[in-house]
């Protein structure tokens, strides 16, 4: 029976593996950490529960797609609900907005709370809906350095949308052509840090962005984000996958050009296919450490990082929700700060995820979970010790003054995770959370292949490949490899 091996239980990994279990393969996944997850695992801090990482849910049917090829029904593992309201909105000025799931109410919010017009926002989610439409079959559910992928009648979908796409302008640029209202604006370009990237940058292209969420929608799986990698990993179990914890990959062994075998301190596995879920970066610098790697794209500008911390918080806001923004009052000058100057803004947009407004369990009686997320510069030797104390003090007087109340004393735990750790724990080079960054036009192509051209047998999936970072792209680099990965013989099959 042909093998694959698996480096890394992220939540690309754990696809593949379901994927190269259902082609025929015997597959096992090797994961330096305890348990599966990657980025998207849980803990408790006391009476809290907190999703460590990935808190925002898309695409779901890239996660029932997994159970449905495995014969499987997508509840029996798991169910989520859509989120409606989406998100809660909170400027410094003292006006918020409730984005509501349906487009023509989201629409009115934006007229009632902001003075947009309602036209201008149906306008800009239709032809985001008409461009993803458009371009997703090619540019990201596909192999963009295959062949066959420009010879499919899916190109011409593609092309149709290319002078409208705004790949000749910034993502800012694009939003405040379209809305007068810079809040507004803040409110488009905020889809950006989706993927790390730096709206004043990063290409008009990436305003297809809001069509996942604001069209298809965005859910909440119950359990959290980790109930998602809990009933994958379950399902890739009942394929009989096997996860071998705490036994990190040293070497990718290859010979003539070939994969042969993955070394661990434990032993030497031998594999037909070898599938890295690790960072491209790591994964060729430690694991390919003999063979040339590809310097341009390893060399590509990392995305951006995050600075979290994870409060007990011993009272209840009704004002707040699952997904709630706090933005700066100059976003130009935030991106800056990130992106050019490598730190910090004085004056940080806020994320706070609180799951407790919808799992009670997830925290004690009267009180929330607080996941607080500031976007920060992937690590460059910055002194994260300081920037960690100065930021929380940044944060807790910001939100103190927007809520009308000292948040600092009602804090009853406390954690914090910084890009630093964020590397030693994910492999994730430099704490980048979704590899490089997309602040250029090219960037897309410029993201390493889901394949080796110089060695048979070897794949790669997850955040820092095509077709990028974030849980419904490293689903579909999964699936990318599972379609690239040739389907094991009638007769090699047991």
């Amino acid at each position: 029976m042909k093998k694959a091996a698996i480096v890394g239980a992220g939540i690309g990994g754990i696809a593949a593996s379901i994927r190269l279990a259902l082609k025929g393969y015997q597959v096992t996944v090797y994961e330096a950490n305890e348990s599966f997850g990657g980025k998207m695992h849980e803990f408790w801090l006391g009476g809290y529960r907190f999703d460590a990482g990935p808190s925002l849910f898309t695409l779901p049917r890239l996660v029932d797609e997994l159970f449905e090829l495995a014969g499987r029904k997508p509840a029996d593992y798991f169910t989520y609900t859509r989120l409606n309201p989406i998100t809660h909105y909170f400027w410094p000025d003292g006006s918020h907005l409730k984005a509501y799931a349906d487009p023509e109410k989201f629409a009115q919010e934006a007229a009632q709370q902001l003075g947009v017009p309602e036209q201008d926002v149906r306008e800009v989610l239709a032809r985001s809906r008409r461009l993803y439409r458009g371009t997703a079959d090619t540019f990201l559910n596909k192999s963009l350095h295959k062949a066959g992928t420009y010879l499919s009648p899916d190109i011409l979908k593609a092309l149709g949308c290319l002078t409208d796409l705004g790949l000749t302008t910034t993502m800012h640029q694009a939003n405040a052509n379209k809305f007068k209202d810079p809040r507004f604006v803040q409110l488009l370009d905020r889809f950006a840090t989706y993927n790390g990237s730096d709206p004043y940058q990063a290409p008009g292209t990436l305003n297809i962005i809001p069509h996942l969420e604001h069209n298809i929608g965005a859910f909440y799986p119950k359990g959290g984000m980790y109930a998602i990698a809990a009933s994958l990993v379950k399902l890739a179990e009942e394929l009989c996958v096997e996860f071998r914890y705490r036994e990190p990959v040293e070497q990718i062994v290859t010979l003539a050009g070939k994969v042969m075998s993955v070394k661990t301190a434990q032993d030497n596995y031998n594999a037909d296919v070898v599938v890295s879920n690790m960072d491209v970066v790591p994964t060729y610098r430690k694991l390919l450490a003999d063979h040339p790697a590809p310097e341009k794209t390893l060399k590509q500008p990392r995305s951006s990082s995050a600075l979290i911390y994870y409060w007990g918080i011993r009272k209840q806001f009704p004002e707040l929700h699952l997904h709630n923004i706090f933005f700066s009052a100059d976003y130009r000058e935030e991106f800056e700060q990130i992106f050019q100057r490598k730190t910090i803004s004085s004056d940080p947009t806020i994320y706070v995820n609180i799951t407790s407004k919808l799992e009670p369990e997830d925290a004690p009686a009267g009180s929330e979970n607080w996941f607080v997320m500031v976007n920060v510069p992937h690590h460059q030797g910055q002194d994260w010790q300081k920037l960690i104390a100065t930021t929380r003090e940044t944060v807790l007087q910001k939100l103190s003054s927007m809520l009308h109340t000292n948040i600092e004393e009602l804090i009853e735990q406390e954690q914090v995770l910084d890009p630093l750790l964020i590397e030693s724990r994910t492999s994730s080079f430099a704490g980048a959370l979704y590899g490089s960054s997309s602040n250029n036009m090219m960037a897309a192509f410029l993201r390493h292949p889901n394949f080796s051209s110089q060695i048979d047998g070897l794949y790669f999936c997850g955040g820092s490949v095509h077709p990028g970072g974030g849980v419904p792209l490293c689903l579909l680099s999964a699936k990318i490899v599972g379609e690239l990965v040739p389907d094991v013989a009638p007769a090699e099959k047991v």
